[in-house]
């Protein structure tokens, strides 16, 4: 399958998605699904399944608009021309170890911009390709730019890397956009975050091979969960979750 570059890119993107087109078949076979269901215009959030394969680039390349992922902000402190560069080729700056508070701030400002944002709300990469329970970043980052959110998922990805000097038959790896989330309830809420970012892990999780689903395989089961959690008070706050 042959991606195009996606017409709100810069001109980097455009230039690392032609060497991406070049050498991709030596990696990998790619079947992209659900590029429709991705907003034309506006700021959204991708939320991303987090396994042990190259999913950044994976989910930049299928995308129908260009994606930004959060950065450490020393490497846009070297000089204005690496930050520049940087920021072309799909990145903005966070400044770790100042709170998660900040830089879910500073994703939603990209959002506001109108950009496209990438999270994985897992927070940490999966080993075992299985879906994790989600953070509550995504869904913060969501209401605070008022944005819908997308969940995407990345199949097959973990032997891009791994098998590629084995001389193995290249992995068919897809990926798939669902439909938009939209955003509800109010970031000051617990409640009303935590049961944003459960329908955001279970759009993903539709989008999933039942045995990818893990934490989110029985969707009425998860639900109950949440609200023995509201009940007992034993909710964990939205506010000391860590995002990645």
């Amino acid at each position: 399958m042959i991606v195009i570059p996606p017409q709100d890119s810069t001109w980097v993107w455009k230039i690392l998605h032609v060497i991406a087109t070049l050498i991709r078949i030596f990696f990998l076979r790619l079947r992209v699904e659900g590029r429709e269901h991705v907003p034309k215009t506006g700021g959204c959030i991708f939320a991303i399944n987090h396994t042990m394969g190259p999913d950044y680039v994976i989910v930049g390349y299928a995308s129908p608009r260009q994606v930004f992922y959060m950065a450490k902000s020393e490497i846009f402190a070297f000089h204005p021309w690496i930050a520049a560069l940087v920021t072309a080729a799909g990145a903005f700056p966070v400044q770790r170890g100042k709170g998660d508070t900040q830089a879910i701030e500073q994703a939603a400002n990209v959002v506001r911009r109108g950009k496209v944002v990438g999270m994985f709300p897992e927070g940490t990469r999966s080993r075992s390709g299985v879906l994790q329970r989600g953070k509550t970043g995504a869904a913060r980052i969501a209401m605070l730019g008022q944005a819908p959110i997308v969940p995407v998922v990345v199949i097959n990805s973990e032997p891009v890397l791994r098998d590629v000097l084995k001389f193995k038959l290249r992995p068919l790896v897809t990926v798939r956009f669902g439909q938009p989330v939209p955003c509800t309830g109010s970031v000051d809420n617990p409640e009303d975050v935590r049961r944003l970012t459960t329908r955001i892990m279970l759009g993903m999780a539709a989008l999933l091979p039942p045995e990818r689903r893990g934490y989110y395989a029985n969707a009425r089961e998860v639900e109950a969960l949440d609200r023995e959690e509201f009940s007992s008070g034993s909710l964990e706050s939205a506010q000391v979750e860590r995002i990645t």
